[in-house]
Formats: C-alpha cells, sequence, structure tokens
C-alpha cells in the first residue's frame, strides 16, 4: 500500500509539472509582464540559455547573463511596455507591443509600437526579431540622436561614447548626456 501511494505521489508530480507548461503566447506574455515588473529573475524563466535580439541589420547573441546586462541599460530608461496584441504563426509568436521610456521621449518617438516574431527552443524565446515599429518617425529620432551626440562630442567629450555602450554606466551617461543638452536647449530658448 505504501509503494502504491508513493508511486501515485510521483505520478502526480509529474503530469502535475507538465500541465504547468506554458504556451508560447504565455510566455511572450510572462517576459513583458516581468520587464513590467522590473523583474528580471522572471525573465530568466521566459528565456533560453541563448537569446538572439534582432533589430534592422543589427544581430545581437546573449545569454542569460549578458541580456542581464541589456536589461539594466533599458532599466535606466525607465522603459515600459504594454504588450498590445500576440498571435501564433506557426511555432512563432508576433507580438505588438507599445514602450514609452525617457530616451523615446526625448528623441520625440515618446510611445513605440513594434512587432517582434518571437521563436522558441524548449518552450523558451530564443529569438526575438523586431518586424516593424509603425508608429516611430525615424528621421526625426536620427536627428535627434546626431544633435545629442554631435553637441555631447564637443561640450563634454568625458561622455562621448555614450550612445554605443550597452551597459548600465553607458545608460547612465545617455541620460546625463540629455540632461544635459536640455539644459543648453533650455537655457538658449
Amino acid at each position: 500500500m505504501k509503494k502504491a501511494i508513493l508511486l501515485a505521489s510521483i505520478a502526480y508530480l509529474i503530469t502535475g509539472c507538465n500541465n504547468n507548461t506554458l504556451t508560447p503566447q504565455e510566455t511572450v506574455k510572462r517576459y513583458y509582464a516581468a520587464f513590467s515588473n522590473s523583474d528580471y529573475n522572471q525573465i530568466k524563466t521566459t528565456i533560453a540559455d541563448s537569446l538572439t535580439v534582432i533589430s534592422g541589420d543589427y544581430v545581437m547573441p546573449y545569454n542569460r547573463e549578458s541580456y542581464y546586462e541589456v536589461y539594466k541599460w533599458d532599466s535606466v530608461f525607465q522603459t515600459s511596455y504594454k504588450l498590445v496584441k500576440t498571435e501564433s504563426q506557426d511555432d512563432q509568436v508576433i507580438a505588438s507591443v507599445t514602450m514609452s521610456s525617457i530616451r523615446n521621449t526625448f528623441l520625440q518617438n515618446p510611445d513605440m509600437t513594434c512587432r517582434y516574431r518571437i521563436s522558441f527552443s524548449d518552450g523558451l524565446m530564443s529569438e526575438i526579431a523586431e518586424i516593424e515599429c509603425t508608429n516611430v518617425d525615424w528621421s526625426v529620432w536620427q536627428k535627434e540622436v546626431q544633435s545629442l551626440v554631435a553637441w555631447i562630442g564637443t561640450y563634454h567629450p568625458e561622455l562621448d561614447g555614450f550612445i554605443y555602450d550597452m551597459t548600465e554606466a553607458g545608460a547612465t551617461n545617455y541620460l546625463k548626456a540629455i540632461a544635459l543638452y536640455q539644459s543648453r536647449k533650455d537655457s538658449i530658448q
């Protein structure tokens, strides 16, 4: 009798664990909810050991530790994410996401809505590929970035290179650059 109870308990645990497997859409929802809640431990439960992020011509491979650096960079800008819509497409999920942040506001695109194709490996997110950002004015974005970088290069060269530094320190320097630039602009007007 004890053996039967033990075997039944083990079988229950095994099938119970299998029932907790998330669908790809649920995994994506959990990922963006974790970003909104500033919970990297929860994010780690949704991404594979290897995650590739593709944006335009940029292909960026990460492991969980290096992706944490991107998370910290993003957190400095107080980015908020709103998952607008998900749809399944073969073994992938297409997610529409609205993002707002201090950086996006400065670059005059405060609420960016982008679509991403998310691929999975063993139930975890393994690739996030940007499909399109429908409401972004890239020419304004680029103009603002170029103005900021040029001004910082001239007046605050100690912060030069902030635009390429995808670490928490780089994001902090980016915010410093924005503050200095806006102070200068405010004093001129």
